[in-house]
């Protein structure tokens, strides 16, 4: 299993500083989409030049100009682009064909998705990677995407990420499903102390 870190924060330079001190916890660390509306490319340059080695994903959440967004990202050497699955089709599709051309990955996030089902059995043919399921910050139940667990898993293989307010004290619940990934944001980086915090995740997702 997977352990996806994401700083969805808008401050550059301390998002910088927190994940030199988790980035070794970390399988992909994720620049969050407040980051990317906050500084662009160049974020993701940053974190480009710091770790070089590192999977990194941008949440770049395209809903338009696939072929553009997803060549900007790539080119720029993002491993994972995110797209929308709310979106046309058409996008989708010209997103995953951009990034493709420049070995990136694609996830499509189901948060917008009507119909989580069709998106889901659609999604390989659309030349996607991996799935999202992407719970909205502001949700007061963190783990009612578990609702749908069964029907995405049931219409793909495709990989499936899972990103929620997983804490200490839910995080059995998420595993039991055994999706491929998770993702935890806030989690980490508002910890009292974030290296502590994102031992602990690597730790238990090493055994999941």
């Amino acid at each position: 299993m997977k352990l996806q870190i994401s700083f969805d924060m808008t401050d550059l330079e301390k998002a910088l500083a927190i994940a030199q001190e988790v980035h070794e916890y970390a399988d992909i660390i994720d620049i969050g989409s407040l980051l990317l509306l906050a500084h662009g490319v160049p974020a993701l340059h940053r974190f480009r030049e710091l770790f070089p080695d590192k999977t990194i994903s941008s949440d770049t959440k395209i809903v338009d100009r696939g072929k553009d967004s997803a060549h900007l990202f790539s080119k720029a050497k993002s491993d994972w682009i995110t797209v929308m699955a709310g979106t046309n089709k058409n996008v989708i599709h010209a997103a995953c064909t951009a990034a493709h051309e420049n070995k990136t990955k694609v996830m499509l996030d189901l948060i917008d998705s009507k119909e989580v089902g069709q998106s889901a059995l659609e999604a390989k043919n659309l030349g996607v990677d991996a799935l999202l399921i992407h719970q909205p910050y502001d949700v007061e139940n963190p783990l009612v995407f578990l609702d749908k667990w069964e029907l995405i898993r049931g219409n793909t293989d495709l990989p499936i990420f899972v990103s929620s307010f997983i804490k200490r004290d839910n995080i059995e619940e998420v595993l039991r499903i055994n999706p491929h990934g998770i993702i935890l944001g806030r989690t980490i980086i508002e910890a009292a102390d974030p290296k502590e915090e994102a031992k602990f995740f690597y730790d238990i997702t090493r055994g999941a």
